[in-house]
């Protein structure tokens, strides 16, 4: 599974394509902006209220639903600019076994499915937006319809990066070809809907298995893969209405649980821009840095108590590995080993607290956060200590490294 793939633009691009591509880069730089801002805004908002509510003991009725509004905003502005920057999780082991041109051709085809799911979202999302302005928040005591106007927003802006995507990387005949596959396959489902009405519950398999897998197998990125399923669903073997869809979006992203994940992504980041992710390993490698194996139990031992510290296990593993990957290295481990460790010692730090995935099982569950927290500190100690003897097993076999015990001095600095 990747998040990105690159294809390089059409050198003979048409006027009118060029001038789309340009305007949407201008309108993602401003889009960007905007949501570097909304994080700053939130950092600020909610720790105000943190510092209100515990240490002045004076709570501030009006932060927490300001952070929700704001959170919305951030939610949508950051699904246009990881669309527009290919950066949606989806599968992509068949699309890269295809040709260039067969890869081009299945990236026009899941543009095509973005803009149609998008083009189903935008008029229910609008009327959502108006009838919200009717209701007034209890704190700030202004529209609802300004924070639900973000799904309206998001959604044109999700319609702008897929159409100047395809601008971008994909000619004339390319386009027609896949808009008529697109075409032939909304058109059967439409002729199917009789069928499907008369399937009952079994369209479910219909919708939900072999229209999502087609998709997903295709390269659609997996969130529009079950947006465009579920819009499907609704629309041909339901009578009821799409704004249903919308709303469920908008009250989804009105969590304030959810709230912990960007916050947690940028303390990740700054885990990594800091070098406090570096001090902890230097610290580690000046206690085992000359033993057996001793950078691999300073990776392992790095990515528990960086994780204990950051949501955000892919930027533990950005911070960690650049730091000792190279000496790992020198010292005669292979590349495919290290890439092996530092996966899985990622993937055993998922129930870390805090951990990205349990708060978003808590939020979707309505599972106490606290317990998933205590609970999930046991499993990643015992994988910690399961990895930790499969590397000492390995090292056994290795010879003493030519590197000496780090004297009390520099362990004293390091600390």
């Amino acid at each position: 599974m990747e998040a990105a793939m690159t294809y390089r633009a059409p050198v003979n691009m048409n006027p009118a394509a060029r001038a789309l591509v340009a305007l949407n880069r201008m309108v993602m730089h401003v889009v960007g902006a905007v949501a570097a801002a909304l994080v700053v805004a939130e950092t600020v908002v909610l720790l105000t209220g943190v510092i209100y509510r515990y240490a002045l003991h004076d709570p501030l009725v009006w932060s927490d639903e300001l952070a929700s509004i704001l959170f919305i905003w951030l939610s949508m502005l950051g699904a246009v600019l990881a669309l527009d920057r290919g950066e949606h999780m989806r599968l992509t082991a068949i699309i890269n076994k295809c040709s260039e041109k067969g890869r081009v051709w299945l990236e026009t085809v899941a543009a095509l499915v973005v803009c149609i799911f998008v083009l189903m979202v935008i008029h229910p999302a609008v009327d959502h937006s108006v009838e919200q302005m009717a209701i007034t928040t209890p704190a700030l005591e202004i529209p609802d319809g300004l924070r639900a106007a973000a799904l309206p927003v998001g959604a044109i802006l999700m319609l702008l990066a897929a159409v100047s995507r395809m601008a971008a990387m994909t000619s004339l005949r390319l386009l027609l070809s896949a808009l008529a596959v697109v075409a032939v396959i909304g058109g059967g489902f439409w002729l199917a809907k009789p069928a499907l009405l008369a399937m009952g519950n079994y369209n479910l398999i219909v919708f939900f298995v072999l229209l999502i897998g087609v998709c997903v197998a295709g390269g659609i990125p997996i969130a529009f893969a079950f947006g465009t399923a579920t819009m499907a669903y609704l629309a041909l073997a339901t009578s009821a209405p799409l704004m249903i869809v919308v709303s469920r979006m908008d009250e989804g992203m009105s969590s304030l649980i959810l709230l912990l994940v960007p916050l947690f992504v940028l303390l990740g980041s700054l885990l990594e821009i800091s070098g406090l992710a570096k001090t902890l390993i230097d610290f580690m490698a000046s206690l085992l840095g000359h033993v057996r194996g001793g950078l691999q139990y300073v990776l392992l031992g790095a990515m528990f108590l960086v994780s204990g510290i950051s949501g955000s296990k892919a930027a533990d593993m950005a911070a960690i590995a650049p730091a000792l990957f190279p000496e790992m290295k020198k010292r005669g481990s292979k590349p495919e080993e290290l890439v092996a460790l530092l996966s899985s010692s990622g993937a055993m730090t998922e129930t870390i607290p805090p951990s990205l995935v349990l708060i978003t099982i808590g939020a979707v569950c309505s599972v106490s956060i606290t317990a998933l927290f205590i609970g999930g500190l046991m499993p990643a100690a015992i994988a910690t200590i399961a990895i930790a003897v499969v590397c000492w097993m390995r090292a056994r076999r290795e010879p003493v490294p030519d590197v000496k015990r780090a004297p009390l001095s520099l362990i004293m600095k390091t600390l």
